[in-house]
């Protein structure tokens, strides 16, 4: 097999014999072993100009012996028999115009039908969430929830759905409510399923990424995840289809309780190429001084060489992507490479509302593009588009687009070998990072250069923490009914069990870290009086109240060993109060610069300072004040309300400013345009023609009729943006 793609690929051209005799050897191999045929007809077709035309009756008829249909349309085969035909027309969707499913599309659509519920384990590449559109677009189901784990992932799926909107209503955040004619569509992450309290009958769920579930995968929103589906499954019991890669089992028993199939399949349309620079450099690559040095010179060397191809380089870290995305820009300008991508929009964007002289400007115009969950969602999801019209060739990213991104690419560098600081890159992490080779329908055959050994093999077992329950968290148990619980003669059980009722409400509800919550509780119990000035503010806070709330959310709230660093206490009161003032991510950035500057430990120059401060402002934008400040301000605002409510007196209300700090302060009915991917620059000049009393939905209307007023100045990235929402 070996010999026969290494000719395939290595030889000029195959004359009527030799073509006739690989054609002849493929045939026998789809009898005795069809994984080996399907992987040999993708070498063919990557290569098919080197074979004699005169046979491409033969190839037509093997492309559709292995389930190939996409294929036939791509390349043009005409299929000369009525039962081919047949066979063809029945592997057509029969709910999306224009689409033909493979034969493992096709056999998981045939499972959707048979009123089984679905679980699907596949290959990146196998087109597992073109199924959810066909479910979307059979209309069977009147609401249906998507879950996905990343923004980034429901903004992709949100342009996929919006053609249905004369049939559903898309519901992207908590504070939109179903429509009671049309169906309604949720895309929605695990977060806010939990938060939502408006569902409506739900009849199909969909989990995205599902091995998510997983207490032992190191991910901490697996308990917020495995609340939502729990949730979900048992106050509803609607079909539901879940999907993920590399996954050779769950829970046992899962299955057979909630009528689902387990389809794993390694069928692909697409095959991937290792190659293993580590082999040839062995003992030269290191992580510190001159062998790390001689690791990215060695890269360089690399993405120099297949330049003209789009490449995605794994790195552990956002800031080592950052770094080693301004060393090649740097190596490439050395090389005497011009710039070639100057008149991308988002350059204008940045230059007009960042500073031109961030690295990432320099690094567009030479088609390097840099991807982490630092950025704000609409800078990604355009370098992602770039990338994905090859005007961005090399894209520098972490881990998060394993999950959180739909993108494939010719080449994939598997550079670093650690997620973080010190998380190895397990073999599912690394199946997934290899899946990323190859695109369906563009790139036959990809390749992943490993500068790092592979992780050994294992097979990946992936738990369901509510089903199996051991592990489990405690903030997971709290939300199980007492007669799903399978073992109760746990310590773990007995505390849950012996909270009072109207506390264990409480912290089940609030979804946060329980004996936190409980500590907390019992602090505030004790400190009312005394405090009370602190605790009973609404509308915006006071310096010394905001830093009361803050502190108590860090000090009860946090996890044992959840990271925050290099965050601190004192520094994140003071800039959630200043953004709060200024409202500014220039003023934020500028005051972060400042304070690095003025630090003698920092030792940087001016052009990094400004970087790393534009970076850590995003990421304080999206990790802190998006997601974790209003999350700990939600959760205190309850405990104190059911403190204060115990003892007669009024409340705070800190809803009001934590709904600001979620939103950048954006105008409360305009909210719903950052969902759309509408940049905050574009917001704030809408907002003086769209006014506070117009509803969310009305918005969304006049949306489609602003695009092309010129009163509104408008840049043409904004412009870019909202054509393409709306």
């Amino acid at each position: 097999m070996d010999s026969i793609i290494e000719r395939i690929n290595n030889s000029d051209i195959f004359d009527f014999s030799d073509t006739f005799d690989i054609y002849k050897y493929v045939s026998i191999l789809i009898n005795s072993d069809f994984d080996l045929s399907y992987k040999l007809i993708v070498y063919i077709l990557n290569n098919r100009y080197k074979f004699d035309s005169s046979l491409d009756s033969i190839l037509t008829d093997l492309i559709e012996a292995v389930g190939f249909y996409p294929y036939l349309d791509k390349e043009k085969f005409k299929l000369d028999s009525t039962s081919a035909s047949l066979r063809y027309n029945s592997n057509r969707s029969q709910n999306v115009s224009d689409r033909v499913f493979h034969d493992g599309q096709k056999e998981i659509v045939d499972i959707f039908k048979s009123k089984k519920n679905v679980i699907v384990s596949a290959p990146t590449s196998f087109g597992k969430s073109l199924l959810i559109e066909d479910v979307v677009a059979s209309y069977k189901y009147k609401n249906i929830i998507i879950i996905q784990p990343t923004l980034a992932l429901l903004d992709e799926t949100r342009k996929k759905l919006r053609k249905y909107d004369h049939k559903y209503k898309l519901i992207l955040r908590t504070s939109q409510k179903p429509d009671d004619d049309k169906g309604n569509l949720f895309l929605f992450t695990a977060e806010r399923v939990t938060e939502y309290e408006s569902f409506p009958e739900i009849e199909y769920l969909v989990v995205d990424e599902f091995y998510k579930l997983s207490a032992k995968r190191d991910d901490g929103r697996s308990d917020t995840l495995n609340n939502a589906f729990n949730y979900i499954l048992n106050k509803f019991n609607p079909r539901f289809y879940l999907l993920g890669p590399n996954i050779d089992g769950i829970s046992e028993g899962f299955k057979e309780k909630y009528n689902a199939v387990f389809y794993k399949t390694n069928y692909s349309l697409v095959q991937c190429e290792s190659i293993d620079i580590y082999k040839e450099y062995k003992g030269c690559f290191g992580e510190r001084g001159s062998k790390r040095l001689y690791k990215e010179k060695v890269l360089f060397e690399l993405l120099y060489k297949i330049r003209d191809e789009n490449s995605l380089i794994y790195c552990s870290s956002p800031r080592k992507a950052r770094y080693l995305a301004i060393e090649y820009q740097k190596f490439l300008y050395e090389k005497g490479i011009k710039e070639s991508s100057t008149d991308l929009p988002l350059i204008e964007w940045i230059n007009e509302n960042v500073t031109p002289r961030w690295s990432l400007v320099k690094c567009l115009k030479f088609a390097i593009g840099i991807h982490d969950g630092a950025l704000q969602k609409h800078i990604t999801s355009t370098i992602i588009e770039y990338f994905n019209e090859f005007k961005v060739k090399q894209l520098f990213c972490t881990s998060t687009i394993i999950e959180g991104v739909n993108t494939s690419a010719q080449n994939i560098i598997y550079f670093d070998k650690k997620k973080g600081k010190n998380t190895e890159i397990d073999f599912f992490d690394y199946s997934n990072i290899k899946g990323r080779a190859g695109r369906l329908m563009s790139h036959y055959v990809g390749k992943i250069y490993n500068f790092n050994e592979t992780p050994k093999q294992t097979q990946i077992y992936i738990d369901i923490p509510f089903f199996e329950q051991n592990p489990i968290s405690n903030e997971v148990l709290i939300n199980i009914e007492d007669s799903e619980i399978k073992d109760k003669s746990t310590k773990q059980y007995e505390y849950i069990a012996n909270l009072p009722y109207e506390e264990k409400a409480l912290f089940s509800k609030n979804t946060l870290f329980i004996e936190g919550q409980s500590s907390l509780l019992s602090y505030l119990r004790k400190n009312i009086d005394s405090d009370y000035h602190l605790i009973c503010w609404d509308s915006l806070p006071t310096y010394e109240q905001l830093s009361y709330c803050i502190g108590l959310a860090w000090d009860y709230l946090i996890k044992p060993n959840e990271a925050y660093r290099p965050m601190t206490k004192k520094r994140l009161v003071k800039i959630t109060f200043d953004y709060a003032m200024n409202q500014n991510i220039l003023m934020l950035a500028k005051n972060i610069f400042n304070f690095n500057k003025s630090d003698v430990r920092v030792d940087k120059s001016e052009q990094e300072l400004i970087d790393l401060a534009i970076c850590e402002s995003f990421h304080i934008l999206r990790h802190w004040f998006e997601y974790k400040i209003p999350k700990w301000l939600s959760v205190v605002n309850e405990i104190q309300k059911f403190v204060c409510l115990e003892r007669g007196i009024r409340p705070g209300n800190y809803l009001y400013y934590s709904s600001l700090v979620e939103n950048d302060f954006v105008q409360e009915n305009l909210v719903i345009l950052t969902e759309y991917g509408i940049p905050k620059s574009a917001i704030d000049k809408l907002s003086k023609y769209i006014p506070k009393s117009t509803s969310q939905d009305d918005v969304l209307v006049i949306m489609k009729t602003l695009k092309n007023d010129n009163k509104l100045a408008f840049s043409d990235y904004e412009i870019a943006k909202i054509i393409e929402s709306f």
